[in-house]
């Protein structure tokens, strides 16, 4: 509200400027995202009216007087003993405030909260998170009882945002209402709650870890207030810095992702945030880093060996998908270490550890260079030509194999690789990855192009 009142813009005109920013860069981004919420939605505002009333319903809300320091940016609460040099600890800007309000029976939650903490060791990940959760609620390293404050959940002294149910002079705390659009993506609003009994609760949430507090300590607190199924996980991401120095408007490092993309390409980007840092851990951004990484793993390994294998194929085996005459024993251990991968790369992406699941990937790409080299097709062109046939299949197979793996990461160049194999659509997932779905002999394929070009450092 006075963000729009700065640029004189109604509220909602205001906010919907800003939300088309996040709408344009998840499809330039190529997101796969099936559902993109708003909190300014009809069926947001039905679904946090009606939990707020479940919450009062089952005796947690009730009305007081709050007075205590508020940061408008973090749209968070700080104790006392929080703020470092009158801020609060992200660095913004803290105010006093005094007014009317309604509370949330956040202390009636510390011990059951700790329980679930220890009950449940993978709520929160990754470990060093859930220690910061842990501390917080226990009221520092030591158990303090009534360590955890009840929560002031409604305004009076702005009118941007839901109201409160029977009483229009308050508009709901935000992050009650926020962390309530998880339900309302799933219609809970709705007569049958169709969507709800099928995806809640949810495997995980993820999350940036500024906003890890919200997600698992007053998140499941409501829950269980609103005696609701919690989520599975709460998975907090770290930041980035940019050449080593943390991004800010006031330094003017701000990273622009339409710009790099257009310096460095979609796939490129989105590989290299995945592969650079273990999720989880905050990560240096670099432009030399980036051309290092892609020029590495997808340009000289994966792109290379597509390139190599699939020209050998139009030019030696008639651009059709070579005779599968897997007679030696090497063959069989390159494909079964493919197909077998899967399993490996199934924990990673449970764990969240997508650099180790690309580090695998170009593991396997890398075996399958040193296969090639071992082999030598080219040599056998004039020696052994059912030989050479059969290398060349099995080099099709786990390209096959490893565009899948990276369908989820780099969709464009992993997709073209799937068409330069003529592999379905309806082909191109996990359950395909194994001997019986493997590409057929025979199968007519087009003419293949070179699809990660090596980035030169500008």
């Amino acid at each position: 509200e006075k963000s729009a009142q700065k640029k004189d813009l109604d509220p909602q005109i205001f906010t919907d400027q800003v939300a088309k920013y996040f709408i344009d860069l998840a499809q330039k981004m190529n997101f796969s995202n099936d559902d993109f919420i708003r909190t300014t939605e009809v069926r947001h505002k039905k679904t946090a009216q009606l939990f707020w009333q479940r919450l009062n319903d089952n005796g947690y809300i009730y009305k007081d007087k709050y007075s205590g320091w508020y940061s408008v940016r973090d749209e968070a609460f700080y104790n006392e003993e929080e703020l470092i040099a009158g801020k609060a600890p992200t660095g913004a800007e803290v105010e006093w405030m005094e007014e009317e309000s309604y509370f949330f029976k956040l202390s009636a939650f510390q011990d059951k909260l700790l329980e679930l903490y220890a009950n449940q060791p993978d709520f929160i990940a990754p470990k060093s998170r859930q220690n910061e959760v842990v501390s917080f609620v226990r009221g520092g390293k030591k158990y303090v009882e009534g360590a955890l404050k009840d929560l002031s959940i409604s305004r009076t002294s702005f009118s941007w945002g839901i109201k409160v149910p029977n009483n229009d002079k308050h508009i709901m705390y935000v992050w009650l209402d926020a962390l309530t659009n998880y339900l309302s993506a799933l219609d809970f609003s709705s007569a049958n709650k169709k969507d709800f009994d099928e995806y809640w609760p949810c495997d995980v949430h993820m999350v940036g870890k500024d906003i890890l507090r919200f997600h698992a300590v007053y998140w499941p607190a409501f829950l269980l207030a609103a005696d609701l199924p919690l989520p599975k996980k709460i998975f907090a991401h770290g930041w980035w810095t940019n050449e080593g120095e943390k991004i800010s408007k006031s330094l003017g490092n701000v990273i622009d992702p339409l710009e790099l993309i257009n310096e460095y390409g979609l796939d490129q980007l989105r590989f290299f945030l995945m592969r650079q840092v273990q999720f989880g851990n905050d990560g240096n951004f670099s432009k030399t880093e980036l051309t290092r990484t892609c020029n590495s793993d997808l340009a000289n390994n994966f792109g290379n060996l597509v390139q190599r294998v699939l020209a050998m194929i139009q030019k030696n085996c008639f651009a059709l998908v070579p005779a599968n005459q897997i007679s030696e024993k090497i063959d069989q251990i390159l494909l079964e270490k493919s197909y077998n991968l899967l399993s490996k790369l199934r924990i990673h992406i449970d764990k969240q550890d997508y650099s180790s699941y690309l580090a695998e990937i170009v593991n396997l790409a890398s075996d399958a260079n040193e296969y090639i080299d071992q082999q030598a097709p080219w040599q056998l062109k004039k020696t052994d030509l059912e030989r050479m046939y059969s290398v060349l299949y099995v080099l099709a197979e786990v390209i096959r194999v490893l565009a899948i793996y990276l369908l989820p990461v780099i969709p464009d160049g992993a997709s073209k690789t799937l068409e330069f194999l003529a592999v379905a659509k309806e082909d191109r997932n996990f359950n395909k990855i194994n001997a019986n779905n493997a590409l057929v002999t025979g199968q007519s394929l087009p003419v293949p192009e070179a699809i990660f070009p090596r980035l030169s450092q500008k």
